[in-house]
């Protein structure tokens, strides 16, 4: 499972000319599924979600996290944060999860950071969306649960 992960001032996701989530501050979450993921990627992934300290603390240094601030998280489905991209210049996506295994990892990664107490705010599922944020800093984080998860 992958993420990037970003630190933004404000976020929203629109489909349709409609705005489908939106958060004031916090972290935009963009959310890849593979194929070959397991309930072990979904539980990393949510963990470094909700306890990457990248908020700043009275000093400056980035110390707190999105669970220790009055912070919300927009999460946004991304299957291409699971291409392949070592073979030509157009992107394979044959690493990305089915689209039903990859709803499901998405709305219990939704749940399971709403269950921690965090305002979670989502895009749809499959839909074309556009994204508007601010990013602060910038700061972006790549997140792989293969880099940790053997």
């Amino acid at each position: 499972m992958r993420a990037v992960v970003q630190r933004v001032s404000g976020a929203s996701v629109t489909v349709d000319s409609q705005v489908t989530g939106s958060i004031s501050s916090g972290l935009l979450v963009y959310l890849g599924v593979c194929c070959d993921d397991s309930e072990k990627d979904l539980e990393y992934i949510v963990r470094k979600i909700r306890s990457l300290r990248i908020f700043t603390d009275g000093q400056g240094k980035m110390n707190r996290c999105v669970m220790d601030e009055t912070k919300e998280i927009l999460i946004v489905s991304q299957f291409t944060l699971c291409a392949v991209t070592t073979k030509g210049n157009r992107p394979s996506f044959n690493n990305a999860a089915p689209a039903v295994m990859a709803k499901d990892y998405y709305l219990r990664a939704i749940r399971m950071l709403q269950e921690e107490g965090l305002r979670v705010e989502t895009g749809i599922f499959q839909a074309s969306m556009k994204v508007n944020y601010t990013n602060e800093g910038p700061v972006t984080i790549w997140l792989d649960s293969k880099e940790v998860v053997k």
